[in-house]
């Protein structure tokens, strides 16, 4: 079975989303026969190159209602082990790391992929790193195990730029909107950041149509809380 997740790095959801999804997977009888994919979105795919804090941002963009925001997320975070620190966060051009993560992919392979998100991930909402710097990038890369003089050559010019241009392409012709949103088998999607049971039916799900062939949809619970346009639920 794959799942294709399209995420993007400053989307808080997305975070939550994958520690649950992943949660599920761990209980599930056929996670050796899952490969999971990261796909690239942009919540801000206008977002300057030079890092800003994201209080600031998130306040001009949606006002005081930006700290109820942020509040939620932190504390919905803590129950999947998640430390935000909001305060410290910068908002900043993810592309950059999603061409690092098509080059984790593309070289290393899927499970060296799923690291460097995690890493992307928790470098970005918890230790407050401009994750548009090459630099910031290499060394966050370096600690998953990729190598530095690869990711240094790799970030300086631009290749997977192409690729992931692509991708973004993909994903908005599917009709990917909001995030994250997983995609099993390119044919069932679920969106948002759902609880552990509910992706745990879907793999469940997922696992019986294919067993069958049948293309019947899998029903799953309404869309999951997730970030669209630059926002998140609240």
């Amino acid at each position: 079975m794959k799942v294709e997740i399209w995420s993007d790095i400053a989307c808080p959801w997305c975070y939550i989303g994958k520690r649950r999804f992943e949660q599920a997977l761990a209980d599930f009888p056929g996670k050796e026969q899952v490969e999971v994919v990261y796909r690239p979105y942009q919540l801000v795919p206008d977002a300057p190159a030079t890092a800003s804090p994201h209080r600031a941002w998130l306040a001009e963009r949606y006002g005081p209602q930006s700290v109820a925001m942020d509040a939620r997320v932190a504390e919905l975070g803590l129950a999947e082990g998640i430390a935000y620190d909001f305060d410290a966060a910068l908002h900043a051009n993810t592309f950059l790391g999603h061409r690092l993560l098509h080059l984790a992919e593309s070289e290393y392979g899927p499970e060296a992929q799923g690291r460097l998100k995690e890493a992307l991930l928790k470098a970005h909402f918890t230790d407050g790193v401009d994750v548009g710097d090459r630099a910031a990038l290499a060394d966050v890369a370096v600690a998953v195990g990729l190598d530095r003089e690869r990711v240094t050559a790799y970030l300086a010019g631009d290749e997977g730029t192409a690729e992931v241009d692509a991708q973004l392409a993909e994903g908005r012709e599917l009709g990917i909107s909001a995030v994250p949103t997983f995609v099993f088998e390119g044919k069932w999607a679920v969106q948002g950041g759902q609880d552990a049971e509910t992706f745990r039916k879907v793999l469940d799900q997922v696992a019986t149509e294919i067993g069958e062939r049948r293309p019947a949809p899998v029903q799953v619970a309404p869309a999951g809380e997730a970030c669209a346009d630059g926002a998140c639920a609240i």
